[in-house]
């Protein structure tokens, strides 16, 4: 299945979360390798939208807040260099409104 076009990525995700160092979990060197950092925030949401969310959406389990969903694709930055990763996205039952959740790099199988 496919997740809505309108899906809504908060710009907050990207710039107090994924893109900002973090003591634990952290993913902005991750990031970092493909050129996206917090001056570029938007090409990421950019790149999110266009490169991520028209993928193949698998569910995941379900709890008192809504329905989750993983898309695993990749992510090629500006400077060409492309990320694996594991995306996951939620559809709250209350709203019906469907968001970005997390990102997590994704480990090459060998």
């Amino acid at each position: 299945m496919r997740l809505p076009a309108d899906t809504t990525i908060a710009e907050d995700k990207l710039t107090r979360y994924l893109l900002l160092p973090q003591a634990r979990g952290d993913k902005s060197a991750f990031l970092a390798r493909a050129g996206y950092t917090l001056e570029n925030a938007g090409q990421l949401l950019y790149d999110l939208r266009t490169q991520i969310l028209p993928c193949e959406a698998m569910a995941l389990e379900s709890n008192k807040f809504g329905r989750y969903y993983e898309i695993r694709g990749t992510l090629t930055g500006s400077n060409g260099v492309t990320l694996a990763v594991c995306t996951i996205w939620m559809t709250e039952d209350l709203s019906g409104v469907t968001k970005f959740f997390t990102l997590i790099p994704e480990k090459r199988r060998k």
